[in-house]
């Protein structure tokens, strides 16, 4: 069974950048599929990027296209998400996930491991 902590969150203003990282430990990083979600006060737990076991995959929400970056070092036990030209609207809680099952679908009940997430305040 897989640990996931996250860390890199903190407050940037509108147009800044963060890197979030996800470490693993107590499980063989690289048969999980890996993603990141987030959630915002008041709001549902909404799939940010996903990529697969072997970084042949990724998939991002249109929110995110062309200004986030997942990405995973196997080798370091290591899931990142490269944030940038961040938004006010990017303001949540980040969360990285992982899952050993194949499924056509992000949804987040797919996913068994969560971190227990890092907050991201982007300021206008």
């Amino acid at each position: 069974q897989v640990h996931l902590v996250e860390s890199g969150g903190g407050l940037v203003q509108a147009g800044g950048s963060l890197r979030l990282s996800c470490a693993a430990s107590g499980g063989i990083f690289s048969n999980y599929a890996m993603a990141w979600f987030r959630q915002a006060p008041g709001k549902e737990r909404e799939l940010v990027a996903a990529i697969n076991w072997s970084v042949s995959s990724t998939y991002y929400a249109d929110s995110v296209k062309g200004r986030f970056t997942i990405s995973r070092d196997n080798a370091k036990n290591t899931l990142y998400l490269q944030m940038n030209s961040l938004k006010p609207e990017d303001t949540a809680v980040y969360y990285c996930a992982g899952r050993l099952i194949v499924s056509g679908t992000y949804h987040a009940n797919t996913y068994r491991y969560w971190g227990q997430g890092t907050q991201v305040t982007v300021s206008s």
